[in-house]
């Protein structure tokens, strides 16, 4: 059994219902009119018709017979005509089902001339009406009922009232849900750090109320982000200098195991400490400009400092793309998608594709391990480890992924995660062509 889907939008939804309804009133107005009318008009020609009889057989009967002959013409009617004969063959009219104009004629001549009625074959309606004259004359009414005509005009009007009423929908409708559209946009957009744009607020008051709500919301999101990652840059600062200190102090001491312990954890806990002012200053957003860089020369000497330092990476890219982004920024994302992709995996690889609509698409391969499936949304948070080990060579901090996604949201563009077919992972990056609300500097 086949179901009727309900649209899924609101405006479709708004516009279905609205444009049916009006339609159905319109036309049952316009259905209730026309019979109205009809039924006037209908009434109006059986009156004229009853007039008519009457008026031709009181004329006909006082003319002399040789002279009703020459009258016929100037009697005669579109839909009517007299004969002084007995008609055409017909079958007997079923009275039940007899046109309205037969009872007409039996109630104006039925009390002074005894009538008989008689269906003729035809393409259209056709009947014949039978009696006799005061002299016994016989005389035929030839009927052919029409339909009553519709005004051209009608149609037309008919038309246009429903394109009015199609456009009037859709404007009441864009009207309703433009407002909403603005708000859902504005949603999808919202930026923790407070750098996203307030909605504009005008138009109706709900409309100017919804956008006030919404922008003071994203105010305190802001002031709410800035308070706890200057609370964490801040811990995280000031652990450096009692890190330091014991350090120098693990120098002094005596070589021995405990001592090479002591100062693995420290590097370990001055690591983490780096990742977290490192993370929190990603989260605060960057007030680097925005410049056009050349894709290619930028990922060429990403990859020839890699290459120095011994490590095989491999590129491959479009020629001549270029995007309006912060270098900085793009290159500290793509840091650390290559040492995550060289520490778990081998193989590594950067392919760069331009995309329809001027963006990029950046993607960062290897053939390593991966990462379940349920686990890959996770390892984009801060201090999520796919490895239960807390050594940093083996398991690291969890924040190397966390800080690419929040830079990757400040340079407007967006990271995910997938495992290759035959093994390994793929970092994929798409930046846009430009940022929104930025002003670019020059090239680099």
């Amino acid at each position: 059994m086949t179901m009727t889907r309900w649209p899924r939008t609101l405006a479709s939804r708004l516009t279905l219902i609205f444009l049916v309804s009006l339609a159905v009133a319109h036309g049952l107005s316009f259905g209730l009119q026309f019979y109205e009318r009809y039924q006037s008009a209908k009434m109006l020609m059986l009156d004229n018709f009853e007039q008519d009889l009457t008026t031709s057989l009181a004329i006909l009967e006082r003319l002399p017979a040789n002279e009703r002959e020459a009258w016929l013409p100037r009697l005669e009617h579109p839909n009517y005509r007299y004969e002084l004969d007995e008609g055409q063959p017909g079958t007997p009219m079923d009275m039940t089902s007899a046109p309205v104009s037969v009872r007409s004629m039996q109630a104006t001549l039925g009390r002074d001339y005894p009538l008989s009625f008689s269906g003729i074959a035809d393409a259209r309606p056709h009947y014949q009406a039978h009696l006799r004259l005061k002299d016994g004359s016989p005389l035929t009414i030839d009927v052919r009922p029409l339909v009553m005509p519709l005004s051209p005009w009608l149609p037309a009007v008919l038309v246009a009232q429903l394109l009015l009423l199609f456009v009037c929908t859709w404007l009441a409708v864009r009207t309703v849900i433009r407002p909403l559209t603005r708000l859902s946009q504005a949603v999808d957009g919202l930026d923790p750090n407070g750098q996203g744009e307030p909605l504009k607020e005008e138009g109706p008051i709900e409309v100017v109320y919804a956008a006030v709500a919404f922008n003071t919301l994203q105010e305190r999101i802001a002031n709410y982000v800035k308070e706890r990652m200057q609370l964490l840059a801040a811990i995280s600062h000031d652990l450096q200098t009692p890190i330091t200190r014991m350090k120098l102090r693990a120098e002094f001491m005596d070589d021995s195991m405990e001592k090479d312990k002591l100062c693995n954890d420290l590097e370990e806990m001055q690591h983490l400490v780096q990742e977290g002012v490192a993370y929190a200053r990603s989260m605060a957003g960057s007030d680097e400009p925005s410049r056009r860089v050349d894709v290619d020369s930028f990922l060429e000497s990403l990859v020839f400092d890699y290459l120095d330092t011994g490590k095989l990476v491999k590129l491959k890219a479009d020629g001549g793309a270029a995007i309006d982004t912060r270098p900085h920024a793009l290159r500290r994302v793509l840091v650390n998608l290559l040492d995550n992709a060289l520490k778990f995996g081998s193989e590594v690889q950067i392919l760069a594709q331009r995309q329809p609509d001027g963006g990029l698409l950046i993607q960062v391969l290897d053939r390593g391990p991966g990462i379940p499936d349920h686990q890959l949304p996770e390892v984009l948070k801060p201090f999520y480890r796919v490895e239960n080990s807390r050594n940093r060579e083996t398991g690291g901090t969890g924040l190397g992924l966390a800080i690419s996604q929040q830079l990757a949201v400040s340079l407007q563009g967006s990271l995910r995660l997938g495992n290759r077919e035959g093994g390994g992972l793929c970092a994929q990056l798409t930046l846009p062509p430009r940022l929104s609300g930025q002003h670019t500097v020059g090239p680099k």
